[in-house]
């Protein structure tokens, strides 16, 4: 039986604003979603973080990410998911 989790939401803001940092430019990519004009696509992210790569590991792996774009590809992400 699943358990009930009770999240103290008024320490996450419920939605960031993502649409500075993530962008989709035809010729980039293949139009896919990347972060903030580079070749770096929000699914790679999403696929590091999926196969058990830490924040910390895929910030030391691309030095040109910030913490912030990585919830930005998971708020992004959500989003797509709620739509």
């Amino acid at each position: 039986m699943p358990r009930s989790v009770n999240i103290d939401t008024s320490k996450h803001p419920r939605h960031m604003n993502y649409h500075d940092i993530i962008t989709i430019e035809p010729g980039k990519r293949s139009g896919k979603p990347c972060i903030r004009g580079m070749r770096i696509t929000v699914y790679d992210i999403l696929e590091y973080l999926a196969s058990g790569m830490s924040e910390e590991q895929i910030l030391a792996d691309f030095f040109e990410l910030t913490s912030e774009d990585i919830k930005a590809c998971l708020a992004f992400a959500a989003d797509r998911e709620n739509s």
